[in-house]
């Protein structure tokens, strides 16, 4: 490249996002749970919409995305018009960081925070601070303490990505309120459906005007080969985003998927139920042969082993049986292993081989 053609500031300090795997060289059957999709699959009823979409394919899609905001309303009881609706979350990530954050600007999350924070907030040549934890917790503290007044953006995953934890909306209103006051808190979303009774922060979002929140399709409702997210803030911002987003972001056929995805309350409701269940039933399996976890509120837990050494030949042992689980090390937990819930039998499975790998090491 000639010295003159340069990228923009933070471009090149970027490492490239790697997901979760799904082959296992030499093995034909595998089952994936390293990406925290949702075993059932979509909706019936989705998958019927995305279908009967395809006929009109040659046609260009809306581009104010109105039947599926007033579906995501509907449902959640959310004001359509402060809704916007992006190419999954990442995408409402990626926007907020281009539109609120720059060059001089800081982007601050907590340590364990999903990649795309520092990833979005360095394409937007902004500076990325990590503020730490406390025993794999979003640290309140800690936020508030590395706050400054060039702080733009803060992040916070409640459920956290990898962890599983979260904090209470006493703690959130906290930081809401402590922030400086050019900063904009983000709840990211992904894996609010699957706690009872959170509403992923759209009643601090009503209360304030510097609180948005993200969500997506991609996890409880399967939707994650189409791209589907949306973001849910003050009518100001979501004025700003929308300025910013692309006419045609979202396809006939993601939007068709959606709208009838998130109807389908019956199907999200089974879904979370069966997540539960097998969630806490691995957890405590793992428990019991001496792989612990702290309380998961998502659709995985993060099982923890003595050192990286011990939870690199655990996934050793998981490939070995046609199992693909994630490993963190890459958010700072190089001793664990995030495992994402699968069906009865992929949990029975995963279970059975932990523990013939910890006897074995006995």
């Amino acid at each position: 490249m000639s010295s003159a053609l340069m990228p923009q500031p933070g471009i090149m300090e970027i490492a490239l996002y790697e997901g979760g795997a799904d082959k296992i060289p030499g093995v034909q059957q595998v089952i994936k749970l390293s990406s925290n999709e949702n075993p059932y699959g979509p909706s019936p009823r989705a998958i019927e919409a995305a279908t009967r979409s395809l006929a009109a394919m040659h046609r260009y899609p809306p581009t104010d995305h109105a039947e599926l905001r007033q579906a995501i309303g509907d449902v959640l009881g959310l004001d359509p018009s402060r809704l916007i609706c992006g190419a999954g979350s990442d995408e409402i990530i990626a926007f907020l960081c281009q539109a609120y954050a720059g060059p001089g600007d800081e982007v601050l999350y907590p340590e364990h925070g999903f990649l795309m924070y520092k990833i979005s907030a360095l394409a937007a040549g902004a500076t990325p601070v990590a503020a730490p934890e406390t025993a794999r917790r979003t640290d309140v503290d800690a936020l508030l303490a590395a706050a400054t007044d060039r702080t733009r953006l803060v992040f916070v995953a409640n459920p956290n990505n990898p962890t599983g934890t979260m904090v209470g909306m006493e703690e959130l209103t906290r930081l809401a309120e402590g922030l400086p006051p050019a900063a904009l808190l983000v709840l990211d979303g992904a894996y609010a459906e699957f706690v009872d009774g959170y509403d992923g922060g759209a009643a601090l979002i009503d209360a304030r005007d510097n609180v948005v929140m993200t969500r997506t399709f991609s996890k409880l409702y399967g939707l994650g080969g189409l791209r589907i997210g949306y973001g849910y803030g003050p009518k100001a911002v979501i004025d700003v985003l929308n300025r910013v987003r692309g006419p045609f972001n979202l396809s006939q056929t993601q939007q068709a998927a959606a709208t009838a995805a998130i109807a389908d309350t019956d199907y999200a409701d089974y879904c979370r139920a069966e997540t539960a269940k097998w969630r806490d039933w691995l957890a405590q399996a793992l428990e019991a042969v001496g792989v612990p976890s702290d309380p998961s509120f998502g659709n995985f837990i993060l099982a923890r082993f003595a050192d990286a050494a011990e939870a690199e030949a655990c996934d050793r042992k998981l490939q070995e049986n046609g199992l693909i689980v994630r490993r963190v090390a890459g958010y700072g937990l190089p001793h664990c292993l995030r495992i994402s819930i699968g069906d009865e039998a992929a949990c029975r499975r995963v279970a059975a081989v932990i523990a013939a790998f910890k006897a074995a090491a006995a």
